[in-house]
Order: structure tokens, then sequence, then C-alpha cells
């Protein structure tokens, strides 16, 4: 396991899936979804009264549990949205407001103590670690990753107990939702019941695949979230796929490899489609530490179906460098360590049994990567030409703020001293503030200059480069922004980093 140093799709018609022999009130057509001859439509949502703007809860607080629905049946849910103020604090909430991955969506059947939906609410909607992001699918629709959607056909006889937990340390803000449904006179005893379920290993166990489901009883898979975070340099999406159905030693589906199964190849692209899609990739590069992802894979069309059971694994293999193979050599088909979350989506003939437990938040949160070197630690060893460098404070500063220099003459340069303290590959960011007065740099890590392209960790990252990395710090509005420089390896002991002045923006 590795650290990290840091210094549209058309509008489509949504066909709803309940993938159940009905009779009476519902009629399958030979496309696989239900379309309704009678019923009753109605909804619960968090409408305020007549004439009244405030059509939302205020609060949900910390480690409270609000019920958003308590619906009488039989009847079928066939659409949910739900929407709560932004997790930055803005004029709405100073202190900000929990993130989706710090609330937890749970659905409850026909008066089951135990939920057959369990997971934090981001995941639900495809959107991975807490980070909010546009979703647009078939049965799952997150518009500008503030609406959260989903279509997923959701059948019950008695009742149905929809919840949200805000596990966090701040209030659930300005929560909007509502809730449709159809109500019908009966439906077949045989009804599938609605099931997802999240889990996570952080990081993946060595010597086992990695479990998505293990369902116990008669019914067909329809979907997987998966998010994952690098935890070493080069590409982790070589394992397969395996679905044992009914208690099968050997899996009599099994697949090609991660991005096969997400329907992509030869990598991940970030897109969406109605079936598949990447809808987050957090850098360019699929081969750094400690890039993530986000995926999504819809059965609707070609459901997997199981009389008795279904296990669902995928293996946690790839491609790993070859000072972390046994063999010395870069390695394209060997066990990693990286971090993984899932929520598999599935129907079943009677209640889900509980195949594993919902970590709590903080759990849930990735464990911490990066070796950070804020501009406080950098300061105690700062050497510069002619002019001034000081700390400034405020803005969107991490640590106590950013090292300002402000040169007084032309050839201005800069540097610093830092230390690594155990020999391994590392992805190289640096974290630059730009402004309307700024200038142009370029860096140089112990003498040598970053090289233009962003080197891979088999090549040498310290080679010369013909193509410099010039960074031109300029922006009309004062930003942040974090430069990928590559994956290294830095030996033990100090270094240094190094800046120079090759001029200014013109319009600086």
């Amino acid at each position: 396991m590795r650290t990290r140093f840091v210094i549209i799709f058309p509008a489509v018609s949504l066909l709803c899936m309940i993938f159940v022999s009905c009779k009476d009130n519902v009629k399958n057509t030979d496309l696989g979804y239900a379309a309704l001859s009678e019923g009753i439509s109605a909804a619960v949502s968090s409408h305020a009264p007549a004439f009244s703007n405030y059509d939302r809860l205020q609060y949900i607080k910390p480690g409270e549990t609000f019920e958003l629905a308590n619906i009488k049946g039989p009847a079928i849910i066939n659409h949910i949205w739900l929407t709560f103020n932004e997790a930055r604090p803005n004029w709405l909430e100073a202190g900000g407001s929990a993130n989706p991955a710090e609330i937890v969506l749970r659905i409850y059947w026909d008066g089951s103590p135990e939920p057959a939906v369990e997971s934090p609410l981001g995941d639900f909607f495809a959107a991975g670690f807490g980070i909010r992001n546009e979703i647009i699918s078939m049965p799952v629709i997150v518009e500008g990753g503030d609406g959260y959607n989903c279509y997923w056909t959701m059948p019950f006889h008695k009742s149905a107990k929809i919840t949200a937990t805000n596990e966090g340390d701040k209030n659930v803000r300005s929560f909007y939702y509502q809730i449709d449904y159809t109500k019908v006179e009966k439906l077949p005893r045989n009804t599938a019941y609605f099931c997802a379920q999240y889990r996570q290993e952080f990081p993946e166990k060595s010597g086992q695949d990695y479990l998505i489901l293990d369902a116990a009883g008669k019914g067909h898979y329809i979907g997987t979230v998966m998010s994952v975070r690098s935890r070493s340099p080069y590409w982790f999406g070589e394992g397969d796929a395996k679905f044992y159905i009914d208690g099968e030693e050997e899996p009599s589906i099994w697949g090609t490899g991660t991005e096969d199964y997400f329907l992509c190849a030869w990598g991940f692209n970030q897109n969406m489609t109605p079936y598949f899609g990447c809808p987050y990739k957090s850098m360019d590069s699929e081969e750094d530490l400690g890039v993530r992802f986000t995926l999504y894979r819809w059965h609707l069309n070609d459901p997997v179906r199981f009389s008795k059971s279904l296990k669902f694994t995928i293996e946690h293999t790839g491609w790993m460098s070859a000072d972390e193979t046994q063999t010395g050599e870069v390695d394209g088909h060997v066990e990693r360590e990286d971090d993984i979350a899932t929520v598999a989506f599935w129907y079943q003939d009677g209640q889900p049994a509980r195949f594993t437990a919902l970590p709590p938040y903080k759990e849930r949160v990735l464990p911490e990567i990066d070796l950070i070197h804020e501009g406080k630690d950098l300061m105690k060893n700062l050497r510069h030409s002619p002019g001034k460098a000081e700390l400034q404070k405020g803005y969107d500063w991490t640590g106590d703020g950013q090292i300002l220099f402000v040169p007084s003459g032309n050839k201005a340069w800069l540097e610093t001293d830092f230390y690594v303290e155990k020999e391994e590959a590392r992805g190289l960011v640096i974290r630059m503030t730009h402004s309307n007065d700024y200038g142009i740099y370029r860096i140089f890590i112990d003498g040598v200059a970053i090289p233009n392209v962003p080197m891979t960790i088999d090549m040498d990252f310290y080679a010369p480069a013909e193509n410099i990395k010039i960074i031109d710090l300029y922006s009309g509005n004062l930003m942040v922004k974090d430069y990928y420089l590559g994956s290294t390896i830095l030996k033990t002991g100090k270094h240094t980093i190094r800046f120079e002045s090759v001029g200014k923006n013109d319009n600086s």
C-alpha cells in the first residue's frame, strides 16, 4: 500500500423495473417492465401549508433519524426525489451541512425490523465518497449533483417505511423530498422485494475476492455501484467479476476484467450512459496512486437470475510497479490492496437476510494516505531572492495558510526543504494559489526541472525533459488548484523544492 505526497446524453423514456410475474392489477410487457392497468396515484412529501415556500425539513440533527414515509399497502413506489443544502458553508448554514455519505437511507418492507435497503445516500444514487456528482442513467438521475432521483420499482404488500439518518456532526439542512407511488388492490404473493446493500473494504482483504453480494432465496440481480481509490501506482482494474448461482463452487458467469464488467474498455473514461458509466474520475491519469473512480452498471435487460442463492464477487488484481512485486519487475496481473466500496441492487422473493453490517460513518471515511507538507512547516527552511515572504491566512487555505512571496526584482526564486521518512513510490501533488497579480513559474526538485508530462513510476522522473512544466498563476479570480507532477520514488532524507519565475501573464 502506498502513500501520496501532496506539496449528455439526451432525455429518454424511463422504464421502471419490477421483474415479477404479476396478475390482477399489474401486467408485464415483453420489455420486462410493469405497466399498471388499474390503481390510484399518490405521494408523500415534505410539503408545507398552502401559500408557504417552506417545503422542507429545516434540520435533521446529528444522530437523528427522520421518517420520510410510512405508506400502507399494497402499493408500488415508482419514484423517489430528494435534495438538501450543500455541504460547503454558505448563507443558509454558516457551518456547512452534512454530505451525502453522512446520510444513511433505509427502507423497510411489510413491517420487517431489518431494512431491505441500507446505504449511504450518495452511494445509493451512484455518487460515491460523499462527493456531489451529476448522474444521468435509466433508473438513477442526480441532476447537477443536487436533485437525487431514482426510478426503481418497489412493490410491497402491507407497508413501506423509509428513513434518513444523519450520522455526521453537522445538521442536514433544508431537506426536501417527494416519494411517488401507486396504490393497488393486491399484488401477487411472489412479488419480489427491492433490495440494496452497501459494503466496503478499506483496504481490500488479501487472499480473497471482494464480496459484493451474498443473498439467499430466489430473485435476480439488477445493478452495481462501485467506488475505488487506488493505493498503489498503475492500473487497478484487471479483476474479474464472478457470479456464483445457487451454490456453485465455480462461477457460471465469469467476466474478463473490471472495466469489462462495467462495459467500458481499455480503462475508464468519464462518461454516463443509460446502462453503465463512470461519472466521477478524480485525476486524468488512471495510474497515479490516490486516483478515485465511481462506476455503475445496471442489469436492466440482462438481470442475473437465481433460484436458491447468489454470491457475487470481484477480484482485486491489476498492474503493479517493480518495487512492489516479488519478482522485482512490472507485473500486469497481481493482487492489489485498494480501497473499495459497493452497493448491490437486487430483487428477491421474501425478506432479505443481512449479509454485511453497515460501518458507522467515521469508518466509511477514506483513511488518509496523503503525506502533507503545509505552508507553515515549509516556512522553517525557506530561502528566496530579494523580496518578502510570509504566511498568509484566510480564504480556502489549509494548515494555517499559504506562503505568499512578493519578489522585489526580476529572476525571482523561492525554495524550501521537505523530508521523506520512508523510501517508496509517491504521487507528487502541489497546491498553488492563483490571483490577478501572480507570476509564471517552473518547478525543480533536487535541482532537476519537473517535466511537462507527468512521469509514471517505471520511468525516470528526474530525467531531463525537453518540455519543462510551466505553471501560470494568473487568474482573474482568487482560486486554489492542485497540480499533479507525477509518480516517483523519493529516497529517505531531505529534498528541496524550488520555484523560479519565468515572467508574468500579459493580463497580470
